[in-house]
């Protein structure tokens, strides 16, 4: 079900399906996008149907107006002091909600792509890094600058540190200075850059090409490729192994053998 009617133009989340992909937008252009307790329940929603629904393949994510997202909502923060534990309570599982959020992504049997544009900062850029994919606009900003306010993003870097080098993960940290596009492609946060006005098209581009491989394999690729990047090297084959041999045993996967050694279009059921 998505999770904007047509009828609802202010949904803070929106969803439009594009053939076998899911279309999704952070719709709070005028706070930049934040991730607020309201957004993540969203997006956790959103993900929870997502992820039962067998008739999307892959998943883009962008951000309406003139940020992708501006991280956590900081004045929702600042209320939560008003607790008379002065928003422990509330801090804690604010920030286990964002990653229990964060790891739903990489739990989803479908491919996510990441479409920023504007700024990507904080927890956003945290989101950037969540994603399996992530296609930039020319001229977007990443940062993981909470320490310029005196908040070290030390959730955000738990991803950030999965996706770029060691050492240039903690200078943005301990600096707070933001990086382009362009480097963020060389690092490796994002897969490729493109003009703003090509956005749209090159993130549903590359989300209809995931989507037109088998999706039964997709999804066991996905869990495997996150289980395996956490296991020793030899513990990581002797799993892939196990993976690839019961991949071999799908009616599809040995109907696409059998189209590819025939030269014809294989005629897949899943």
């Amino acid at each position: 079900m998505p999770a904007q009617h047509e009828e609802d133009k202010m949904a803070l989340l929106e969803r439009h399906d594009t053939g076998a992909v899911a279309r999704l937008t952070l719709n709070n252009p005028d706070k930049l996008n934040p991730l607020s307790d309201a957004m993540l329940a969203a997006l956790q929603e959103e993900f929870g149907r997502l992820a039962g629904d067998a008739s999307i393949r892959a998943i883009t994510l962008g951000g309406a107006g003139k940020a992708f997202c501006a991280g956590h909502d900081l004045k929702e923060m600042t209320a939560g002091r008003q607790a008379e534990d002065g928003g422990k309570a509330y801090f804690k599982d604010l920030f286990n909600r964002c990653a229990r959020m964060m790891m739903t992504i990489q739990k989803l049997p479908q491919p996510v792509i990441a479409q920023p544009h504007g700024i990507a900062t904080a927890a956003g850029c945290q989101l950037v890094a969540a994603c399996d994919m992530a296609v930039a606009a020319e001229g977007t900003r990443f940062g993981v600058n909470g320490v310029n306010i005196g908040l070290f993003c030390s959730t955000p870097m738990v991803a950030l540190s999965r996706n770029i080098p060691r050492k240039k993960a903690f200078e943005m940290l301990t600096t707070g200075q933001f990086i382009s596009a362009e480097k963020a492609e060389e690092l490796g946060l994002v897969n490729k850059v493109v003009p703003h006005a090509d956005l749209d098209a090159a993130a549903l581009e590359l989300a209809e090409l995931v989507a037109s491989k088998l999706g039964a394999a997709v999804k066991v690729g996905k869990e495997a490729f996150y289980n395996q990047i956490q296991m020793p090297v030899a513990e990581a084959y002797d799993y892939a192994g196990d993976v690839m041999a019961q991949n071999m045993l799908y009616r599809d996967t040995e109907e696409g053998i059998a189209a590819f050694l025939e030269k014809r279009p294989p005629d897949w059921k899943q």
